[in-house]
């Protein structure tokens, strides 16, 4: 009897200390804080050509994809946070998209275009 005791006091002195439950753990803060743009061409007019973005005074080109397309194989593009004016121009600097979005933390945005 004796012989279990101490067997079973070392499996369970094993299993304890294997736990490390009070070791610190490193944890991360969460999501980036950051929201992505999709430019979806309602009539393919624009599949794959280039379009200038604005977002508050900072530009970038991007490309449109088709809509039967945008959710498998879409290039999104990353915005900062919050409310901010967005303008989407052609090639040939056509509005195609101007106005106040308010953007969340990872959300994808879908910006429709003619």
């Amino acid at each position: 009897m004796k012989k279990i005791s101490i067997i079973f006091a070392c499996v369970v002195a094993v299993v304890l200390s294997a736990c490390k439950a009070n070791m610190p753990v490193a944890q991360q803060s969460g999501k980036e804080d950051v929201a992505y743009l999709l430019f979806v061409s309602q009539s393919g007019q624009y599949h794959k050509k280039d379009l200038k973005v604005t977002v508050d005074e900072q530009s970038y080109t991007a490309q449109g994809v088709k809509a039967k397309t945008a959710m498998r194989r879409g290039s999104q593009y990353t915005a900062p946070t919050g409310t901010h004016q967005l303008t989407v121009k052609d090639a040939d600097g056509k509005t195609l998209y101007s106005k106040k979005v308010f953007l969340s933390q990872q959300e994808v945005k879908t910006i429709t275009l003619p």
